[in-house]
């Protein structure tokens, strides 16, 4: 039996540099739906490219590229055919991750980290320094990356929301808020699991136009409706609030403006639960620590620590009680009024 080798140094450093290849190559196998092309069997490269409007010996460059990463893979007749790893790039099946490889490999997404650089010179947010304006703004006046965003945030939700209820019991709440709970799905999982309770999707007007259709496919219409607003000037009133990824994409400041929001509209023994990568300690690995620097290149926002939490909440009238770790990489920080 042989002792395993592990690699020199500089080819684990290649494979980190050149890793931008495979994220490229599976965003645009992603936006192109090839994974839904080939649900039903293999197909030849000409026919998936008259299928997506390509270029078919760049298609089969692109498929080629992939299959050697085991998305995808090639038969002796020179068909290809999915794979376990090339099945989640379908639409609608569970653990999809098409529209997530679509949003990371979007124009607007991409374009900015060219200027990580300058962002870790001066602190400015390189999609602002690139679009000259804050991501949130430049969503709202294009509606097709808008929707892209949304759909790769509602492939997000479908992997940690039943995450989250496995985690932590809803039960004591009547009305529970989604702030920034864009279509509701994260709120429309939680009162799945808890049929006393009632909801409200709480995101900007164009955002939260999505909820309705979705609500009212998973039985929900009765007990949830969707709201258009800004949570920077008001919230609903609740007996708990959520917010998945919502308090990471802002800095301090604006995130205590949202945190106190929700404190002044709170009913009397309300709680908060925030859905959000906590950052651990030390040299350990986390995606927590990758995802922040998306924040810093894109939103201005930030990942933070359990002390950062804690800090967020004392400045905003909550007091943190706990933190629940769930089966995904999210963490469910809970809080109390102080």
């Amino acid at each position: 039996m042989s002792d395993s080798v592990s690699p020199p140094p500089e080819v684990v450093m290649t494979q980190l540099i050149f890793g931008k290849w495979v994220a490229m190559a599976i965003s645009v196998a992603a936006k192109l739906h090839l994974a839904d092309h080939l649900a039903n069997g293999p197909l030849s490269v000409a026919e998936l490219a008259t299928r997506t409007e390509t270029h078919a010996p760049s298609l089969f460059r692109l498929l080629r590229a992939l299959a050697s990463v085991g998305i995808f893979a090639e038969d002796a007749a020179g068909n290809f055919a999915q794979t376990p790893l090339s099945q989640v790039l379908r639409s609608n099946v569970p653990g999809s991750m098409r529209a997530v490889a679509d949003y990371c490999g979007a124009d607007w997404s991409w374009r900015p980290w060219g200027q990580l650089l300058e962002t870790v010179k001066t602190g400015q947010t390189a999609f602002d320094a690139v679009f000259g304006e804050q991501v949130f703004e430049y969503l709202s006046k294009h509606p097709h990356e808008s929707e892209v965003f949304n759909e790769g945030m509602t492939s997000f939700s479908m992997q940690e929301s039943p995450a989250v209820v496995a985690a932590v019991d809803f039960s004591a709440f009547g009305t529970i808020v989604d702030v920034g709970g864009g279509h509701g799905h994260l709120l429309g999982t939680i009162l799945m699991k808890t049929p006393t309770a009632r909801g409200i999707v709480y995101d900007l007007p164009h955002v939260v136009a999505g909820a309705p259709a979705h609500l009212a496919a998973v039985g929900l219409a009765d007990r949830c409706r969707a709201e258009g607003g800004n949570f920077f000037e008001t919230v609903p009133a609740g007996d708990a609030y959520v917010m998945k990824h919502i308090i990471h994409d802002w800095p301090d400041d604006k995130s205590i403006t949202i945190l106190r929001n929700c404190r002044r509209a709170a009913n009397p023994g309300a709680k908060l639960f925030l859905v959000e990568m906590v950052i651990p300690p030390g040299n350990a690995p986390s995606p927590g620590k990758l995802l922040d620097l998306e924040m810093l290149v894109i939103a201005s926002g930030k990942e933070r620590t359990e002390a950062e939490y804690a800090a967020l909440f004392a400045a905003a009238g909550w007091r943190l009680t706990r933190i629940v770790p769930t089966q995904s990489p999210t963490s469910v920080i809970e809080a109390e009024l102080a």
